[in-house]
């Protein structure tokens, strides 16, 4: 039961660092290089739902607002779970749905720390009410994500609705996509580019600890790392402390800001794949840009993540639009 806890707490902590290492990929050259899976994007239309289901959008909001208004860190697992949907099979609500053998997306070791299901789960029931068996559970994760991140400060993008629920959902697949934290840049640039980011939250001392313990495997410090933000990293995570919670960028983890980039440009990033951004003249250059006041972040955030919604949708009379999102109609 002990390794079984410590597993998920160190899997928990590992996959937070998602929230960090996505803000590499939002620099435009990556962005404009990859060859994006948009094939069914123009299935999907701003208003979809103006006729079918006209107040979807906000009773979305409202619902959403009513669970961010009082726990704002709800946002960064809400954004991720966006991001963990697209990233499979694309953004067709597949993160979502249960398997009554355990052998779902959800399942999946990588998994096992995304939260807010209960928010896209009232937020369904909701529309439900309003328009039975018209919006889909992909839409719905999409719509919450964007709103969630305007609610604390950070910017809106526009989300084309009228993507479709997809019926299979495989742990496997969610280990063989889903990118590893300890990614180098060039690993980096390949698994992500393509797909959006995060720039909030907080992770477990477990994510980082050997970079402050045992970075090489001779009971040191990272040597990238600032010396000074070690001996601070030190005083709130002891050695094999796998509960305690840090600040990804402190100060700014509730709100979206571009905080994390000046933290980084300083060897103050808590995770390897942070510095990593440094290694590489592109990535480095673009840390540098974005840690100074009036950089282009926050519009090229929004602009990753609009390209991320239409990954690999599901549109037309594909897929199905169900009635709960855990479960195959």
């Amino acid at each position: 039961m002990f390794y079984k806890q410590l597993l998920k707490n160190q899997v928990q902590g590992k996959m937070e660092i998602g929230q960090r290492v996505l803000l590499c990929l939002h620099i435009q050259l990556i962005i404009v290089v990859m060859v994006l899976n948009h094939s069914n994007a123009q299935g999907l239309k701003l208003g979809f739902y103006s006729e079918t289901c006209p107040n979807a959008e906000s009773i979305i909001r409202k619902t959403t607002y009513g669970f961010i208004s009082r726990a704002p860190t709800l946002a960064a697992p809400l954004l991720r779970l966006h991001f963990h949907d697209c990233f499979v099979r694309g953004c067709d609500g597949s993160v979502l749905l249960n398997s009554t053998k355990n052998q779902a997306e959800k399942d999946a070791i990588p998994n096992l720390s995304l939260r807010g299901y209960h928010v896209i789960d009232a937020v369904k029931s909701a529309v439900e009410q309003a328009c039975p068996g018209v919006v889909s559970c992909a839409d719905i994760l999409a719509l919450v994500a964007r709103d969630s991140v305007s609610m604390i400060n950070g910017p809106s993008w526009k989300v084309p609705l009228g993507r479709r629920d997809g019926r299979v959902s495989k742990l496997s697949e969610a280990l063989a996509n889903l990118p590893s934290p300890f990614f180098n840049i060039t690993q980096l640039k390949q698994n992500f580019a393509s797909k959006g980011g995060h720039t909030i939250g907080t992770s477990h001392c477990v994510a980082f600890g050997l970079r402050l313990y045992n970075f090489s495997g001779k009971g040191d410090a990272d040597p990238s790392m600032d010396l000074t933000y070690v001996t601070q990293l030190k005083q709130k995570c002891k050695p094999g402390d796998i509960t305690s919670l840090v600040e990804m960028d402190p100060g700014s983890f509730k709100t979206f800001d571009e905080a994390y980039y000046t933290l980084v440009s300083k060897r103050r990033g808590l995770f390897g794949s942070d510095a990593a951004l440094l290694n590489n003249a592109e990535t480095k250059a673009y840390v540098l840009q974005a840690s100074r006041h009036g950089s282009t972040f926050a519009k090229d955030f929004a602009v990753s993540m609009e390209k991320m919604g239409k990954v690999e949708v599901l549109t037309g009379n594909q897929g199905e639009i169900r009635k709960h999102c855990a479960m195959v109609n």
